[in-house]
């Protein structure tokens, strides 16, 4: 029951901020919250919603498989911060976009505007779902199997719990939830590290010891250009994932762009771009204890990273706390920990794929009975594709459908590149089909490079990606001064 009570506590403080900041919410408040957000809070907020419930579980077992190699791609992400705060939002802000798919429409063609945007739709839309769905089924496992909840009980719930408080307030409200839904997770992160630590004797010395001499501590891989984890690889890698995947996202920049003036987003981005590294160092400095822990008591480590910190929060490992709460104490900042990364998360999801099919595909931005009931179908259509993954209950078709997601963010970067490097027109009607194409022969080559070399891509696929839409693109614009219909 402390479990549940926790949960509905932690909502209940939702809705209270939801209520304080939809007061006289417009559309203007929904999409862009009038352009008065804090920068500070749209920064630590944003850290937040950047690590989603998957993140919170995966990322400590990392170090079974790759040690801390994935600090790599944190550093890489610094460059990309910094390419998005002096690059992309300069260009946001200038034209004042709601969203920066709009770019698209001024820069390229009409045709261009509704392909970004479709794919942002599609991809956000089933992309979230999987990650809900994972959380979802943990969430179900781990705490609500036990009270005899069904499962479609437990989505529908809290979907309707993010549609309660974001369906007036919409991203202004999101910038104070997101505030204290990232205060939630790092404070159920850091007491899961301390109750660890208390476990083994260790006090902090001892354990920033403990970890820096474990081989599981490695950080960079600078002799294997073969391997996935090489460091130039996750680097560059990295600058690109946050290139597209926060500054041409939608749901990324919507809150970035809600800051009062340009200087000030670009102090919200430079903030949470260096915060990622000491974020991620923690999650990963918590997996080498955790396998310390194991380790120590002989119980054997689990063969899959994703089950390290459920195994911990599953077990008895009297953690010299009062009697009655020595299991429960994990369980409930797990949970707390879970939900809010999940929810930072997906809510911010749903608000972005409210404000682009609004703005973007029924170009209709002063609608609010448009937008209300956008919100709600979206909201029940994210519980469709949740329910509708369960059901299918194929752990390989979650993951295909992933690597699918994973490939449709190349065309983006391909489309604004081209927009933004370039001064040559593009023939408009061409780049649908361009942009289709471009996923299906990235994975071609993927595969082909599997078979003839034994080589696999890791990250770079979404660079290999991107190139051949810009390249696609390339060869079918023409100079600007060119005036011939496309």
């Amino acid at each position: 029951m402390w479990i549940i009570a926790t949960i509905l506590i932690y909502f209940a403080v939702l809705l209270f901020i939801s209520r304080l900041t939809q007061r006289r919410a417009t559309n203007e408040t929904f999409f862009r919250a009038n352009r008065r957000s804090p920068w500070y809070m749209v920064a630590f907020g944003m850290v937040g919603a950047s690590i989603s419930g998957v993140t919170f579980v995966s990322v400590p077992g990392m170090v079974l498989t790759s040690q801390m190699t994935y600090l790599q791609v944190c550093l890489g992400f610094i460059v990309g911060y910094l390419a998005v705060a002096f690059v992309l939002l300069p260009v946001y802000y200038k034209l004042n976009l709601t969203s920066i798919y709009a770019y698209l429409g001024q820069r390229l063609g009409r045709q261009s505007y509704k392909t970004g945007a479709w794919f942002f739709l599609l991809s956000k839309m089933i992309g979230s779902a999987v990650k809900f769905y994972v959380v979802c089924i943990i969430l179900q496992q781990f705490v609500l199997e036990a009270f005899g909840v069904p499962f479609a009980v437990t989505v529908s719930v809290m979907v309707l719990l993010i549609w309660l408080y974001t369906r007036k307030g919409g991203v202004r409200t999101l910038v104070f939830t997101d505030t204290f839904q990232t205060l939630c997770l790092f404070s159920a992160l850091l007491l899961i590290i301390y109750m660890v630590m208390r476990q083994m004797d260790y006090s902090l010395m001892d354990a920033m010891r403990a970890v820096a001499h474990d081989e599981r501590s490695r950080i960079f891989v600078m002799d294997d250009w073969q391997s996935p984890h090489n460091f130039w690889k996750q680097f560059l890698s990295g600058a690109f994932i946050v290139v597209v995947m926060t500054g041409l996202d939608q749901d990324m920049m919507q809150k970035n762009l809600t800051c009062r003036t340009l200087r000030e987003a670009q102090k919200d981005m430079c903030s949470y771009g260096v915060a990622f590294v000491p974020a991620n160092l923690l999650f990963l400095s918590l997996g080498i204890l955790l396998a310390q822990l194991f380790e120590s008591q002989g119980i054997a480590i689990p063969s899959k990273g994703d089950e390290l910190l459920p195994m911990f929060v599953q077990g008895d490992y009297a953690l010299n706390l009062a009697p009655q709460i020595s299991n429960l104490a994990p369980q409930i900042l797990f949970t707390l920990g879970i939900v809010a990364a999940s929810f930072s998360s997906a809510d911010s999801a749903l608000t972005s794929l409210t404000t682009s099919f609004c703005v973007d595909i029924k170009e209709k931005a002063h609608d609010e009975s448009l937008r209300k009931r956008t919100h709600l179908v979206i909201c029940v259509l994210f519980i469709v594709f949740i329910l509708l993954f369960h059901l299918l209950n194929s752990k390989s078709l979650i993951d295909a459908i992933y690597t699918i997601v994973s490939y449709t963010y190349g065309p983006l970067l391909g489309l604004f590149a081209f927009g933004l490097f370039t001064k040559r027109e593009v023939r408009d009607r061409w780049v649908p089909l361009v942009c289709v194409a471009s996923p299906f022969i990235c994975y071609a080559i993927d595969y082909m490079a599997q078979q003839l070399w034994n080589y696999r891509f890791g990250y770079e696929l979404l660079m290999l990606n991107g190139l051949l839409t810009f390249s696609a693109l390339l060869l079918l614009s023409r100079s600007a001064e060119c005036q011939t219909p496309s």
